[in-house]
């Protein structure tokens, strides 16, 4: 499948109905996830006949971008249950509901004392190491009670791919993450700098739409063993 054609399929794809600012809930836009994808197939052959997890996945956009590029399974993990009913309409629209399977799960443990956010053993206990390739666009943690949720998704993430990880993430914090993601025995490299459009969708929005910087970042898991 082209690129443009891809994009094109994507932009099909129906948006949150009523989007839940504490999930940090913004959407993919068909032009970032059609870029994603085609670069990780086309480029590295991560994502054709592979299986595929997608880590807050939403209402499915990048879910339905890796069955379009050939993965032979999906399944796509959201907490939440409005998201995840968007998400199985569009799976329906775009007839791939045969390659992706939903699943309602928290990545997340939230201690009652009020540290950080940490991994949810219980959810990663059956899944380690089950899938060839993550993708994910995980929240960026800027809001009260989400700090370092991005690194717990991304943690998450490697440790649930055999192979490789692609994840969006704020261009300013690459030398956080990157160093991170070292520190847990991996190789990371910024394959792209992109422009993440943000629409007006919440009360305190002021502008029409703002562009944020993020990197696409590409994780090797295997080769790092």
């Amino acid at each position: 499948m082209k690129l443009k054609q891809l994009e094109g399929y994507l932009g099909e794809v129906a948006s949150f109905k009523e989007p839940k600012v504490q999930l940090e809930q913004y959407p993919t836009t068909a032009h970032l996830a059609s870029r994603m994808l085609y670069t990780a197939e086309t480029a590295y052959g991560d994502i054709g006949d592979k299986a595929v997890v997608d880590l807050g996945c939403g209402c499915g956009m990048l879910s339905i971008a890796a069955a379009m590029m050939g993965a032979s399974s999906v399944v796509g993990i959201d907490i939440d249950t409005d998201a995840l009913a968007v998400a199985q309409d569009n799976l329906g629209a775009l007839e791939v509901e045969d390659v992706v399977e939903l699943m309602r799960a928290d990545l997340c443990h939230r201690p009652t004392d009020g540290s950080s956010l940490e991994l949810s053993q219980q959810l990663l206990a059956g899944m380690r190491a089950k899938f060839d390739t993550a993708v994910l666009n995980p929240p960026f943690g800027t809001k009260p009670g989400n700090k370092g949720i991005d690194v717990v998704f991304l943690q998450a993430a490697c440790l649930m791919a055999r192979d490789a990880v692609y994840s969006l993430h704020k261009s300013s914090t690459r030398e956080h993450l990157i160093k991170k993601v070292q520190s847990w025995g991996y190789k990371c490299e910024v394959l792209a700098e992109l422009k993440f459009d943000v629409p007006m969708m919440y009360k305190f929005h002021k502008k029409k739409a703002v562009d944020v910087e993020v990197d696409l970042l590409r994780i090797v898991l295997r080769e790092a063993l």
